[in-house]
């Protein structure tokens, strides 16, 4: 191989010839075990317990959590601790105005997260030949790290996380104080000994990464589900947070840019004379990509029309763009960025085989026009983020300069007042050059610094409530279009300059500033059209949504209010535009809920339901302390056809059944489970317009020949419901306590008669009381 040749990108990397098949084990490498995800667990654990307690007793040290500093303090140790305030409060934490004593909570859980996971990227870049030694550009094993460490006197864990910070400065702020603070030794130590007791199998795994902050986030996660607390803005990143499995991204991205793929590279008409003799496996084989190493279509699926030809079970996705260049595929949710780097894995080669591009090439033009994520929590950005650049180095098989990723967090706010947000528009004036005209009473802005107030007053507004809605956000229907869009365009353009001169200066603003330019970058991502929006939303039942949330849901999404989940249904329709897809995992239930009927009848009559799968329950390889039932769907934007057949894939077992576990419903997925085709029109005379994957046909319903009823019930029972044994016969009576026949677990003689129920002839404080209520009443529907 000719090195000159190889390291500017001309030839294809023996790496990337490696990984045919994602699918395979043997060419690609492989998930962790359960012993090193256990392993990987208690580590994380110990790491976040070790690496807060350090960061606290730090912050303590510089006096960072008290009024004044201490008397003894360096003049560098007073600028550390007021950066550090700084950024405790833009991060959220509150001062108390008359003790003049910030909160530090914030801070420390941001300086114990950074600092590990610094050491943690450096490993997995070292573990895969992929950390640079910066002056000479060289990649480095830990072992000479150790050696580069003695030489400089330094601590060779240090050196290595600085090298990744320079690797990773969109991902590692230049300038963050929170990297500077300087944890104690005996911690610091422990932190080290942590981290090399993890095998390097642990960190060759090609999902590590998105393991390690769902362990991070593990017992905060445990803890806000046993307080049964509304989840705000401080509980909702890990309450939420859920490890996407690998065959779910594969499949929903299989069966939409694979079909798509298909109606490009298949001949229709021939396939349709020669269908008798056709297997999907054949058609399959037909669709793969050769380039870059392969990428096949594992679990794309086909069905036969009414002509017995065959097609995508998806549909052709015909309105979409004709190049791959030309999709826009976005994750809204993208938490440690599993969709993300399946995408690049597919488009890159995809981009490589139609514009006959270099590897190193693709993986640019991929990063740049193809690839857009959004997270409400900065850690789980920060993460996918690293994840993002980690798989373009691996698919390269180098380390190289990358694009700037459009991966933004959504989830920060302000945390300042309006006329704080709008000092930061000042000082883009001076560092712009664009000043108001002065006069007597102050500044009046011109027609060049307008915009720029005008901007940072819309930014302000747009992500006040930010921290709980995420990208739920819609910045043009909250402020409108045109006008907003160019006032963000001049703010974006100026922020960066005040940013470095802000660092530079070590201004006071600095922390705004970044703030700010982080949301203008996440206003681009938010207003944006997009081809494909993939993710995993998150899970949350409107009973545990938080007050701002639910106000939220019944503002905009009323139809979609009974969770987080079917509002992100609704809200992903606005990035559509007229011919985009969504393809998401989501909880199975809002697919035949009445509470979600209108919602179903509105996206059944005015947009195409491509098709989807029931996971049911197991659907997810490990358990998370819950186990919703899962369901994966594909639903685009346009008009549905007059007789549009959506496909069906059913890999959930029913009631009397063992659980079907992850492993086997991927199999099932793939080719074990036949496609069902049911008429999108006819779903609107279901019951409810529940979306039934097998169609009623001309069976008869239920409904039309009984009646369901359920007697009363107190939702109380231990307030208002007693045996009657308990109560005596003279108090038994429609004036006090009724009796009250129940239900059984068995067939018993006498069976749910021992109730009897405090009723009051129905007047009593079972129907007045605060917080109690009767349900079943009457007829159930």
């Amino acid at each position: 191989m000719d090195l000159q040749d190889y390291y500017s990108g001309k030839m294809q990397c023996p790496r990337l010839r490696a990984r045919v098949d994602p699918m395979s084990a043997s060419t690609y490498s492989p998930a962790l075990s359960a012993g090193l995800r256990g392993r990987l667990a208690k580590t994380a654990l110990e790491a976040r317990r070790t690496a807060e307690a350090a960061s606290r007793q730090s912050l303590e040290a510089l006096a960072v959590d008290r009024p004044e500093p201490h008397g003894s303090m360096s003049l560098a140790g007073r600028a550390l601790r007021n950066r550090l305030r700084a950024r405790g409060h833009q991060l959220g934490d509150r001062r108390d105005r008359q003790a003049r004593t910030p909160e530090i909570g914030r801070l420390v859980h941001e300086i114990a997260f950074e600092q590990w996971h610094r050491m943690l990227f450096a490993r997995f870049l070292a573990e895969n030949e992929l950390l640079v030694e910066p002056k000479s550009g060289v990649p480095v094993s830990l072992d000479e790290c150790e050696h580069l460490a003695r030489e400089k006197g330094e601590d060779p864990w240090a050196l290595a996380g600085q090298f990744a910070q320079k690797m990773l400065p969109g991902i590692f702020r230049l300038g963050d104080p929170v990297l500077e603070v300087p944890l104690p030794p005996e911690a610091r130590l422990r932190l080290e000994e942590l981290l090399e007791s993890l095998p390097r199998a642990v960190f060759l795994a090609d999902d590590s990464l998105g393991w390690t902050y769902q362990f991070w986030q593990a017992e905060r996660k445990d803890q806000v589900n046993r307080s049964g607390d509304k989840i705000g803005a401080d509980e909702l990143p890990a309450v939420t947070q859920l490890f996407t499995e690998r065959y779910m991204v594969q499949f929903l991205f299989h069966n939409t840019i694979g079909a798509w793929r298909a109606g490009k590279v298949l001949d229709r008409e021939d396939g349709r004379d020669d269908s008798e003799n056709q297997t999907e496996d054949d058609l399959r084989r037909a669709v793969r990509i050769e380039a870059g190493g392969g990428y096949d279509f594992s679990y794309l699926r086909f069905v036969r029309d009414e002509d017995e030809a065959w097609r995508p079970a998806a549909g052709w996705f015909e309105k979409w763009p004709r190049t791959a260049a030309e999709l826009r595929v976005l994750d809204p949710c993208c938490g440690s960025g599993h969709f993300l780097v399946e995408a690049l894995e597919l488009l890159v080669r995809l981009r490589m085989e139609e514009e006959d591009l270099a590897v190193r090439d693709a993986v640019c033009a991929v990063l740049r026009d193809n690839l857009h994520g959004l997270e409400i929590d900065p850690r789980c950005a920060q993460i996918a983020a690293f994840n993002v650049a980690f798989t373009a180095w691996r698919l390269v098989g180098r380390p190289f300069k990358l694009p700037r990723l459009n991966i933004a967090c959504c989830g920060l706010g302000p945390n300042a007042t309006e006329a704080e947000w709008e000092g930061i528009a000042v000082r883009m004036e001076g560092a712009t050059g664009l000043e108001g005209k002065r006069d007597l009473f102050g500044s009046e802005p011109s027609f060049a610094t307008g915009p720029l107030h005008a901007g940072m007053a819309a930014l302000h507004k747009v992500f006040r409530q930010a921290p709980e809605l995420g990208s739920l956000i819609d910045p043009d229907a909250l402020l409108g279009g045109e006008l907003f869009r160019a006032d963000m365009e001049t703010v974006g353009q100026a922020l960066p300059a005040i940013v470095d001169r802000e660092r530079a200066a070590r201004g006071d603003d600095l922390e705004r500033a970044v703030a700010a330019e982080g949301m203008a970058r996440a206003v681009e991502l938010l207003t944006g059209t997009y081809t494909l929006v993939a993710t995993n939303v998150p899970f949350l039942a409107r009973s545990k949504q938080s007050a701002t949330v639910r106000r939220f849901a019944e503002a905009h999404h009323p139809e979609a209010k009974g969770d987080l989940a079917t509002m992100f249904v609704a809200r992903i329709m606005r990035w559509l535009g007229t011919s985009g897809t969504q393809a998401l995992v989501a909880p199975q239930n809002w697919l035949f809920l009445k509470t979600y009927r209108k919602l179903r009848e509105g996206l059944l009559k005015r947009r195409t339901w491509n098709g989807a799968a029931r996971l049911g329950a197991r659907a997810f390889g490990v358990s998370s302390g819950w186990d919703y039932n899962t369901a994966l769907f594909i639903l685009s934007a346009d008009r549905p056809k007059r007789d549009w057949h959506m496909a069906g894939l059913d890999v959930s077992a029913t009631h009397d059944q063992t659980p079907i576990r992850a492993a086997e419903k991927a199999r099932l997925l793939a080719s074990g489970t036949e496609v069902q085709l049911a008429r999108q029109a006819e779903q609107l005379k279901n019951p409810d317009a529940a979306i039934l994957l097998h169609p009623i046909g001309d069976r008869v319903l239920l409904r039309t020949i009984a009646d369901g009823h359920q007697g009363i019930a107190s939702g109380d029972y231990p307030s208002f419901g007693r045996k009657f044994w308990e109560i005596s016969e003279a108090r038994i009576g429609p004036d006090a306590w009724e009796l009250q026949q129940s239900t059984v677990k068995e067939t018993v003689h006498y069976g749910g008669r021992e109730h009897v129920l405090h009723w009051k002839n129905g007047e009593g404080n079972l129907q007045r009381g605060q917080g109690v209520r009767v349900q079943g009443g009457g007829d159930l529907e």
